[in-house]
């Protein structure tokens, strides 16, 4: 069969066209362009606009019950229409971005060889050793962005291997609904060397290497090898960091991030929505940042990273460095992290304080008498009613986050929060929660999800061509957050702005951290005149345009 011509420049005609996710529009090609671009006869003859597509897509996708159903149902759309897909997840955030992302991508992850479609961005295998470039110059798009997992701490999930890859999809999937970034400039990778899982490594449709993980000196080589390649095929391209275990995610941070224009989601991202929700839950107290004592149930990665930039906060509001870190306490799986335990890796050192040992997250309360509880250790339930009632006796407005997702790791739901502290948590959640009816008041949490800062920070770095991301950068992200948040906000319980309002956050945070960039010499295209108004000009719409 003859192939047709192409009509313009660089746009691919007849079946070619229609499997371009990018440039597909399926039944909205006007009847011109049918005929330009060797459609006519290819589709059915009747022209639907994109606001009608959409309607069709969400009748479908609400017919259906089960939430992998719509992930699959919605990856679907992402492989054969892009701007279709995305304008569903714009104009519905609320409702979607539970299925795009956290919770319902936990799911999707493990069972990601069971419901696997269509390849969607890059697998580096330990395979691929000696040849990281040719396989990234295998990427058809000039890719600014990539978010990278190695697949061994997927959410509060563990070890998913190769699975991981349903992680940066959604991730990017995000920076373009939340943040307007370019979906060809997005590109999703997985550095597969094997898992550890032996379910996976036992399951007939696992995706990945079947094999155990690679450590020490060649996985260390093959990092190296990646990063090398990436900014040779895509200069300058900002690569993020997710869902790596702590054992590589904080020494990979520290080895990269004053080489190239990277950061640590899990650490750094966390870190600054988390501190933009205690900001805001001081605008209710009335309190001083520097006057809390903060207790976090877990000791990895994110309440590292919330503790680094809580004391930098602190810090930079008068606090000595020694000061501040006696305000954060961490409570591990044995218990208080104190001085005297000899069993402690290096990240947890900083915030090993000298203090009789306690043995658990309540005995810890008890004895601290903390002004705000964060849980970032991935054990439901572990907000105890016992623990949510010492927290209310000892505090008039206890701070609550339970930051653990997804749901079914959850340290407590809205609901038993509002009700085990008799509706006086100030309280933000890591996965969402419907409003709670408590004591003739409706409160409405609000997920301190990352999306509300890495997108604006990408979309930041991205517009005025930043070499690093650095800490200050997520402070500012912080404060910008905090800052958006409204008096009637707060008004009903939630710490954070509305979803909807995500793509507004998300301008104003990179608009933010392009400042920031010009003001310590990191950017190499400082924005021209209003920096607002140039980052919002950089925002890709999901919006079909003629292409003949």
């Amino acid at each position: 069969m003859a192939v047709p011509m192409k009509q313009n420049a660089g746009v691919p005609a007849g079946l070619a066209l229609l499997h371009d996710p990018l440039l597909n529009k399926g039944t909205a090609f006007t009847l011109k362009e049918r005929d330009a671009l060797g459609l006519r006869g290819l589709l059915p003859p009747h022209v639907l606009t994109q606001d009608q597509q959409v309607t069709r897509v969400l009748a479908n996708l609400r017919k259906l019950s089960d939430p992998l159903e719509k992930f699959v149902a919605l990856n679907a759309l992402h492989d054969r229409n892009e701007s279709l897909f995305f304008r569903v997840l714009c104009d519905n955030i609320d409702e979607m971005q539970p299925l795009v992302y956290t919770p319902t991508v936990g799911l999707a992850c493990q069972k990601f060889g069971h419901i696997f479609q269509r390849p969607r961005g890059l697998f580096i295998s330990a395979n691929d050793r000696g040849q990281v470039a040719k396989v990234l110059r295998n990427w058809p798009y000039p890719a600014a962005l990539i978010v990278v997992t190695d697949g061994e701490r997927i959410l509060g999930l563990g070890d998913l291997g190769a699975n991981g890859m349903g992680i940066p999809v959604g991730k990017l999937s995000l920076y373009t609904a939340c943040a307007g970034i370019d979906p060809q400039l997005c590109l999703p990778v997985t550095i597969d060397v094997g898992t550890n899982n032996s379910a996976l490594l036992n399951d007939p449709y696992y995706v990945g290497l079947q094999q155990r993980r690679v450590t020490g000196k060649a996985y260390d080589e093959l990092i190296e090898e990646f990063i090398t390649a990436a900014h040779e095929v895509f200069p300058g391209v900002l690569i993020q960091f997710e869902d790596f275990a702590n054992h590589n995610a904080f020494r990979l941070l520290a080895k990269y991030r004053d080489r190239i224009c990277t950061f640590n989601d899990d650490i750094q991202g966390t870190a600054a929505v988390a501190l933009a929700g205690i900001f805001s839950a001081l605008r209710v107290t009335g309190g001083k940042l520097v006057d809390q004592q903060i207790l976090f149930l877990g000791a990895g990665e994110a309440a590292t990273g919330i503790a680094d930039l809580i004391v930098s906060a602190m810090i930079a509001q008068g606090l000595k460095p020694t000061e501040a870190k006696r305000r954060c306490w961490l409570v591990d799986s044995k218990g208080l992290v104190v001085k005297s335990r000899s069993d402690l890796a290096e990240h947890k050192l900083g915030y090993a304080h000298e203090h009789a040992p306690v043995g658990d997250f309540l005995g810890a309360i008890k004895t601290l008498k903390p002004t705000a509880i964060i849980g970032v250790a991935a054990v439901g339930g572990a907000f105890t009613p016992e623990v949510l009632a010492e927290m209310a006796r000892i505090n008039q407005q206890p701070i609550v986050f339970a930051l653990s997702n997804p749901t079914s790791q959850a340290e407590c739901t809205a609901e038993e929060a509002y009700r085990g502290t008799g509706g006086r948590a100030l309280f933000a959640c890591g996965s969402p929660f419907d409003p709670v009816q408590f004591d003739g008041k409706t409160f409405v949490p609000r997920q301190g999800n990352n999306s509300y800062i890495f997108p604006g920070v990408g979309l930041g770095a991205i517009a005025c061509g930043a070499t690093r991301i650095t800490d200050d950068m997520f402070m500012t992200a912080a404060h910008t957050l905090a800052h958006l948040v409204t008096e009637s906000d707060l008004a009903q319980g939630s710490l954070y702005p509305a979803l909807p309002r995500i793509r507004e956050v998300s301008a104003h945070i990179g608009a933010a951290i392009a400042d920031n960039a010009v003001r310590h010499g990191l950017a190499t295209k400082p924005p021209p005149g209003d920096t607002l108004k140039f980052v919002e000009s950089q925002m890709y719409s999901p919006q079909y345009t003629e292409i003949a």
